[in-house]
């Protein structure tokens, strides 16, 4: 699916020609008159970035940008403004917006922040999507296979695991080779490294248990 440069800004003029200038250079472009309106959209709206006007009615460009993060972090955000205003990009930036323009940058500026923000918004979807097949292989361990888990990526021996459980160290034995099987790893180290990406341990004791 292409992916959509959605313009959220409360002139008309702007949002119409920003529009006509992007579908020129072959962008598929949706506009939105507010940041309102554009979270009432949300979820129906197509992926891609977010060219967001700082000062509008309602909910200004900053606390749109702070419900974006809670409600579609992957989407890019590019901020834009018609004021130089050196504080509000500070805090746009740190909250983690793409970029900050001047509504009067040039065509080349726009489009090379429209370029960095889709760039983002792919390498984001992409570990998103890794993340989300490594909680799938964790989801589906058995109770039992899950138990073993949360013990070997903490380091525990197999006699550990066995004495936690209250089983045979050979039953161990067999759930922890179930468990790398459906994991689709062949060492300690690769579970453990799906165990952090996936946030069951962190990274001080992955180290120490891989």
């Amino acid at each position: 699916m292409k992916t959509v440069v959605h313009i959220v800004d409360d002139d008309e003029s702007y949002r119409t020609a920003t529009a006509r200038l992007l579908s020129a250079h072959g962008l598929r472009v949706e506009i939105h008159e507010s940041g309102d309106q554009f979270l009432a959209r949300l979820p129906a709206c197509e992926p891609g970035c977010i060219l967001l006007d700082l000062q509008m009615p309602g909910q200004s460009g900053l606390q749109i940008q702070r419900r974006l993060c809670e409600l579609a972090p992957l989407l890019p955000v590019v901020f834009l403004t018609g004021e130089g205003d050196v504080k509000a990009s500070v805090e746009a930036m740190k909250a983690g917006a793409k970029d900050f323009l001047e509504k009067s940058s040039s065509t080349a500026a726009l489009m090379g922040a429209i370029d960095r923000a889709l760039v983002q918004y792919e390498r984001q979807l992409a570990e998103h999507d890794r993340l989300q097949a490594l909680r799938a292989l964790v989801a589906g361990l058995s109770p039992r296979e899950a138990e073993v888990f949360r013990l070997l990526i903490r380091g525990r021996l197999n006699k550990q695991i066995a004495y936690a459980l209250g089983v045979s160290e050979r039953t161990v034995k067999v759930h922890r080779h179930q468990v790398m099987e459906k994991l689709g790893v062949r060492s300690l180290a690769e579970a453990v490294s799906i165990a952090a990406n996936i946030g069951l341990i962190d990274q001080e004791t992955a180290s120490a248990a891989g």
